[in-house]
C-alpha cells in the first residue's frame, strides 16, 4: 500500500483544535483511546536505509508487526508493506525488499522508539475514515530502556480522502501554532544528524553550464542507476512502476535501464575505461535477460486482449483467448521465478555495489575532460551512421524478413538512447532528433510486438495440437497481427522522413 502524510512540530504546551472544521457536512470526528506503540528499527551500522529515506521495523502491539517503508520520490509519500514474523527475525521479504539500500550488509537494531498516540479519525457521513491525526509523544530509548531523546509531532495522514483534505486538516493545525508540514520520520530524528547525511545512492543533477563530456556521462550514468534500483523492491512486489505512467510495470523500467545504461557505455566507450565498463555491460546485459522473459510475458497478455478485442463485428472464441491467457500466464509465473531466484543471487548484490560506486564516480578517461557540445556530435555519430547505412535503414525494404526489421529497431534504439544522453548538453536540434526517433520507435517496436505475437500464438496452439478452438482462434489472431505487421512497414517511410530532416540531424558530424 501507499501511505501519505504529513509532519509538524509542537512543543508540549501545544492544544489540539477543533477538528469538526475538517469534516465534510454531515460528518464528524471521532477520538479513539490513547495507545503505546514501540518500535525497534533496524538498520545498517553506517544507517544505509534511514539515509536513503527507508525502514525497517517491528513494532509490538500491531496485527503485521514487522514494516518496510520505501520512498517513492514524494516527500510523505511512501510504500509500506507489513508482514508477520517474530520480534527478533525479520522476514525475509522484507530484508529483500531493502536490498538495494542494504546491499548485503548485516542488519541489527539502531534504535527504539517509544509513542504514546492520541488519534483522531475525520470521517463522512457514513462513517469511512477520510483523514486521520495523530498526536503522539515520543521517547527514544536506549539498550537499557531509559529515554534519551523526547519529542512531540502531530501526524496528518490520508485515508480514503482527498490531497485537498489532507490540506485542509494541515491548515487547522497550523492555525494554531504548529510548525512545519514537511516529513521527517520519527527514526531519523531520533538517530539525528548521522541519519539524514546523504544516501549511498548519488542522484542525477542539473549539468553545468559549460557540462564536460564527462559530466554528461556521469548524468546519464546516475539517471539510469537510479531508475534500475527504485524499481528493484516494485519488481520483487510485481508492483507498477514508479513513473506515473498506470499502463506500465517494473518490470519494464527495470529492464529499461539495463538496456539504457549498457547503451550508454557502448556510446561513450572512448570517455570511460574499458576494464571498468566492460564488465558492467556484461552483467547488465545478464540481468536484462533475466527480466526479458517476465516483460515479453507482460507485453503478449496485454496484446493478446487488444487483439481479439480490436475487431468487435468478427469476435473470436472468448473461452479459446481465455485458455491462450492461460498458457501465457504460466510463462510468465515461471519468469518473475527467474527474477526471484536472480534477485536473491550474490551476482545481483554484487552488481548493486557496483551500480551504487559507478553513481557515485563513473571511472572516465582523459577524453572526458573535452567540452560536451565538441565531443559527444562525434561519438553519437558512430550509432548513427550505422541506423542509417546499408547495413540499417538503407538496406531495408517492405519484403525483408522480420530479423531483419528488428535488427533495425536494435540500431534505432542504441540511437535513441545515445541522442537521449547527449541532447541535454548540445543543440536543440539533437531533442528534436529524439523526438523524431521516438516515432520511428513506436512504428518499428509495433513491428516487432505484431511479429511475436503473430509467432507466439501458433506457438501456442501447436502445444495444444488436441484443441481445435484454439488452433482457430490463435490462426486469426496470427492474421490480424501480420495485418499489423504490413501496416507498419507502410507507415515507416514517412517516420524515416521526418527523423533524417535536416533540421534534426545538422549538429552530427
Amino acid at each position: 500500500m501507499v501511505e501519505e502524510e504529513q509532519k509538524y512540530e509542537v512543543d508540549d504546551t501545544y492544544v489540539l483544535p477543533d477538528l469538526s472544521p475538517v469534516a465534510p457536512a454531515g460528518g464528524r470526528v471521532r477520538a479513539l483511546p490513547p495507545v503505546t506503540l514501540v518500535a525497534r528499527y533496524l538498520d545498517t551500522v553506517d544507517l544505509r536505509l534511514a539515509r536513503a529515506g527507508a525502514s525497517l521495523r517491528h513494532r509490538k502491539g500491531d496485527e503485521l508487526p514487522w514494516t518496510v517503508k520505501l520512498p517513492t520520490g514524494t516527500p510523505g509519500v511512501r510504500h509500506e508493506i507489513s508482514r508477520p514474523g517474530p520480534k527478533g527475525q525479520p522476514p525475509p521479504e522484507l530484508v529483500e525488499l531493502v536490498t538495494a539500500l542494504h546491499r548485503g550488509a548485516p542488519l541489527a537494531p539502531v534504535t527504539v522508539v517509544r509513542t504514546v498516540r492520541h488519534a483522531h479519525e475525520v470521517c463522512d457521513e457514513a462513517g469511512t475514515v477520510l483523514v486521520e491525526v495523530v498526536d503522539d509523544r515520543v521517547r527514544v530509548l536506549d539498550a537499557s530502556g531509559t529515554a534519551t531523546d523526547a519529542f512531540r509531532e502531530l501526524e496528518v495522514e490520508l485515508k480514503s480522502g482527498d490531497r485537498e483534505l489532507l490540506e485542509r486538516a494541515g491548515s487547522v493545525l497550523r492555525e494554531a501554532g504548529a510548525r512545519g508540514g514537511s516529513f521527517t520520520p520519527k527514526h531519523v530524528r531520533a538517530l539525528g544528524p548521522a541519519a539524514q547525511a546523504d544516501p549511498d545512492l548519488v542522484a542525477p543533477a542539473r549539468l553545468p553550464d559549460d557540462p564536460s563530456a564527462g559530466d554528461v556521462v556521469t548524468e546519464a550514468v546516475r539517471k539510469e542507476v537510479r531508475r534500475l534500483l527504485t524499481h528493484d523492491p516494485l519488481v520483487r512486489l510485481r508492483a507498477p512502476a514508479a513513473t506515473g505512467d498506470t499502463g506500465d510495470t517494473a518490470v519494464h523500467q527495470m529492464r529499461v535501464a539495463c538496456r539504457r545504461l549498457r547503451s550508454d557505455l557502448r556510446t561513450f566507450q572512448p570517455l570511460v575505461r574499458k576494464s571498468w565498463s566492460r564488465p558492467l555491460r556484461d552483467e547488465l546485459h545478464w540481468l536484462a535477460g533475466v527480466l526479458g522473459a517476465a516483460r515479453d510475458a507482460e507485453v503478449l497478455r496485454e496484446r493478446l486482449r487488444g487483439t481479439a478485442d480490436a475487431d468487435p463485428l468478427s469476435p473470436l472464441d472468448a473461452g479459446a483467448v481465455d485458455r491462450l491467457d492461460e498458457a501465457l500466464a504460466a510463462r510468465q509465473r515461471v519468469a518473475h521465478a527467474a527474477i526471484d531466484e536472480a534477485l536473491r543471487s550474490p551476482r545481483y548484490l554484487a552488481l548493486v555495489d557496483a551500480l551504487v560506486l559507478a553513481a557515485r564516480a563513473p571511472r572516465l578517461t582523459r577524453r572526458a575532460a573535452t567540452p560536451a557540445a565538441r565531443a559527444l556530435p562525434k561519438l553519437v555519430a558512430r550509432p548513427w551512421r550505422r541506423l542509417t547505412g546499408p547495413d540499417g535503414v538503407d538496406g531495408l525494404d517492405p519484403s525483408s524478413p522480420d530479423a531483419r526489421w528488428h535488427a533495425v529497431r536494435k540500431q534505432g534504439k542504441q540511437t535513441r538512447y545515445a541522442v537521449n544522453a547527449v541532447a541535454p548538453a548540445v543543440d536543440r536540434a539533437a531533442r528534436r532528433l529524439s523526438r523524431a526517433l521516438a516515432g520511428v520507435q513506436d512504428v518499428l517496436g509495433e513491428h516487432q510486438d505484431a511479429a511475436v505475437a503473430a509467432d507466439t500464438w501458433l506457438e501456442l496452439a501447436a502445444e495444444r495440437p488436441a484443441d481445435h478452438e484454439v488452433a482457430v482462434t490463435a490462426g486469426r489472431l496470427a492474421e490480424r497481427e501480420r495485418e499489423s505487421v504490413r501496416l507498419m512497414r507502410a507507415r515507416f517511410p514517412a517516420a524515416w522522413h521526418r527523423a533524417t530532416r535536416r533540421r534534426r540531424t545538422r549538429w552530427l558530424p
